[in-house]
């Protein structure tokens, strides 16, 4: 596919650096860098997945439930934490 791309220059500079490097064409250059980026961002997106492993907390205080989170928090960082 052929199209018209406008790059920064400090970015064209690191890919006309990179061709002159490798003795590669500068559109295989470009072509490859792009690939790369693709393939980095694709892979991030994956490793954002994640399991959560329940652990025990052990018992609750006498008098305290989980049904009422104010509470909860209020007995783990003092009553001026919210």
């Amino acid at each position: 596919m052929r199209t018209t791309l406008t790059l920064d220059d400090d970015v064209a500079a690191k890919l006309v650096s990179a061709s002159r490097k490798s003795g590669k064409p500068f559109k295989q250059v470009v072509n490859a860098a792009i690939r790369r980026g693709l393939l980095e961002t694709q892979a991030a997106r994956q490793s954002d997945e994640f399991s959560v492993q329940p652990q025990r907390m052990g018992a609750l205080k006498a008098g305290l439930t989980l049904d009422k989170t104010s509470a909860v928090l209020e007995e783990a960082d003092g009553p001026h934490q919210r």
